[in-house]
């Protein structure tokens, strides 16, 4: 495929053109960063070395923790170098492979989220059968298929970009290669991009995203049937955090990418960005510790162990 781009590098505005607030952006993002390996890293550490946490629910969360591990080095560590540089460019090579790996992080993300879900589901609907339905084996399958839908979902929005012609502006005012941007900038026709970027967010998200409706739908009304009150409240606090985590991700993820780019929206998109690339794999860790019983006790214990 012949690569018709007139432009090879593009210049990353970022979130501000002040160099005091670039300072205190850098470290602002380089915490949220640390935070973020340090604190998927301690959910990988201890569901590792936690005999008590080798459970289906657990390691899938361990995947999760590690696609927030890839999902946030995509785009953060260039973006603490253009804000202490004076050079803030990314070449067009690194722009599409920005955009893959994005891509290929989130969609897996979706899909352990999805499998989450459905593990919840047979947890709490069916758990006489649970231990032959969520075996290792299936378990490894699903998060083989999430990382392989990963892998399609990239591939399917970034090879139509090889095809972009950039002949005026290559200034992207955001902090990232994003294809909302990148189709404004592009002098070439880009209905096809577009098309193909509804087209595969819509399948790829309601594939995803319907199992887990589904789960949760069959889930809350298995809850409310259930007959002690302590018993709805320890089946309610197994499948919070998830549900969290689920909303954040698809709420700021769908607002970015499934409405139009305008120029008076940048605040806004950079915001919705920050939240979904940013923001959610921090939080995750900090949800699922301090929302789920059995990882706060293996962290304390851990903690204990280490001082």
């Amino acid at each position: 495929m012949e690569n018709q781009t007139l432009i090879t590098e593009f210049i990353l505005l970022g979130l501000s053109s002040d160099p005091r607030l670039q300072i205190l952006l850098f470290f602002v993002f380089l915490i949220i960063y640390t935070v973020t390996l340090l604190g998927n890293l301690v959910i990988m550490l201890v569901i590792r070395s936690e005999a008590g946490l080798h459970t289906p629910m657990f390691f899938f969360l361990s995947h999760l923790a590690f696609v927030d591990i890839c999902y946030s080095s995509v785009t953060i560590p260039k973006m603490l170098g253009n804000l202490v540089t004076m050079q803030k460019t990314i070449s067009w090579e690194g722009c599409i492979a920005q955009v893959f790996f994005f891509f290929q992080s989130a969609g897996a993300e979706v899909f352990i989220l999805a499998a989450m879900a459905y593990d919840r589901y047979v947890a709490i609907c069916d758990p006489l059968h649970y231990t032959i339905v969520m075996k290792t084996e299936i378990c490894k399958q699903l998060v083989g298929g999430a990382w392989t839908m990963g892998f399609l979902y990239a591939l399917v929005n970034a090879l139509p970009l090889l095809n972009l012609r950039f002949c005026r502006n290559n200034t992207l005012r955001h902090y990232s290669c994003e294809i909302p941007s990148l189709l404004h900038l592009s002098c070439s026709d880009t209905l096809t991009n577009y098309i193909v970027l509804l087209a595969s967010s819509f399948l790829f998200g309601l594939t995803s995203f319907i199992p887990t409706l589904i789960s949760y739908i069959y889930i809350i009304s298995t809850i409310m049937k259930m007959r002690s009150a302590e018993g709805r409240r320890k089946a309610f606090s197994t499948c919070s955090s998830h549900l969290i985590v689920v909303g954040l991700f698809y709420g700021t993820g769908y607002f970015r990418y499934l409405r139009p780019n305008t120029s008076s929206s940048i605040i806004l998109d950079q915001l919705a960005s920050i939240q979904y690339s940013i923001s959610t794999p921090m939080l995750n860790p900090i949800i699922y510790s301090l929302k789920t019983k059995e990882v706060k006790e293996a962290i304390k214990k851990l903690l204990k162990q280490i001082c």
